[in-house]
C-alpha cells in the first residue's frame, strides 16, 4: 500500500466500470462497509491462506526442478499487513503528520513505514519459511522508495522476515510516467540475469505480476485499494 501515489477503492472502480447509463453509482459509504464486512468475516483470511497454500505447492513441486529457484514476494498487504493505516485513515492515503496514535487516525504512510511495526501476514510467512527450508533464494520487490528501506528492512524483521537474497525498492528517479509492473517486472527480469528462475512470484496486486519473468504468479485478494 505504502509511498504509492495512486490509490482507489477497487470495489467502487469495478462497480462503476459496470455500469450502464441510467444506472445510479455505487456510494462510496456502501462500498466501504462492504471492503470492512469482507475483510472482518473470514473471507479475507480463508482466500488468503489459500492462495499461499497453492504457491506453497507449487514451490514444493518445483524448487528441486530448476537451477537457483528463486521466489518473489511484494511487502505491503503481501509479506505485510497495513490493515491498521487502511481503517485509520479510512481507506485513504495520508502523507502529513504522524502516525502514533493507531487505531486512530490519521496516520502518515511514510511514518508508518519508518516504524518498522507491521505485523505479518500469518499465510506468507509460513510460505517464506517454506521457501527457506527448500533453499530457494528469498527477494522482495516493493513500491516503497529507497529512503525507506532501513525501515523496510527493520520490519520485514521483526515481522519473522529474517534473512534474503535482496530487498529491491524503487529508486527515487525511477520514472513517473512508468506503472509499477514496470518497475517489478523489469526487477524480475534483473533476478533472471544473474541465472536465477523465479519459481513463484506472489503480490497482492495485479501488478505484482504482470510482466512475466515468474514461472507462476499468485494473486492474493486485496479489495482495498489499486495499485497500477
Amino acid at each position: 500500500m505504502m509511498s504509492r501515489p495512486l490509490r482507489f477503492l477497487p470495489l467502487l472502480v469495478l462497480t462503476l466500470a459496470a455500469c450502464t447509463p441510467g444506472q445510479q453509482l455505487a456510494n462510496v459509504g456502501q462500498v466501504k462497509l462492504a471492503a470492512r464486512a469482507y475483510h472482518d468475516d473470514g473471507r479475507y483470511d480463508a482466500e488468503f491462506a489459500k492462495v499461499a497454500a497453492d504457491a506453497t505447492a507449487y514451490l514444493e513441486q518445483r524448487a528441486s526442478r530448476v537451477t537457483r529457484p528463486a521466489i518473489v514476494f511484494d511487502i505491503d498487504d503481501t509479506a505485510l499487513t497495513t490493515w491498521s493505516a487502511i481503517q485509520a485513515n479510512d481507506f485513504g492515503y495520508i502523507t502529513n503528520g504522524t502516525c502514533s496514535e493507531l487505531p486512530k487516525g490519521p496516520c502518515n504512510s511514510i511514518a508508518f513505514e519508518d516504524a518498522g511495526t507491521m505485523p505479518a501476514l500469518q499465510p506468507t510467512l509460513a510460505l517464506y519459511r517454506r521457501a527457506r527450508e527448500l533453499g530457494v533464494d528469498v527477494f522482495f520487490i516493493t513500491g516503497r522508495r529507497e529512503p525507506r528501506r532501513a525501515g523496510t528492512e527493520k520490519n520485514l524483521k521483526f515481522a519473522g522476515y529474517d534473512a534474503w537474497t535482496r530487498v529491491v525498492l524503487k529508486p527515487n528517479n525511477f520514472p513517473s510516467d512508468k506503472s509499477s509492473a514496470d518497475f517489478k517486472s523489469a526487477a524480475r527480469a534483473a533476478i533472471e540475469a544473474e541465472g536465477y528462475t523465479i519459481v513463484v512470484n506472489i503480490g497482492d496486486q495485479q501488478s505484482d505480476l504482470d510482466g512475466g519473468h515468474a514461472e507462476k504468479g499468485f494473486k492474493l485478494p486485496n479489495p482495498f485499494y489499486f495499485i497500477p
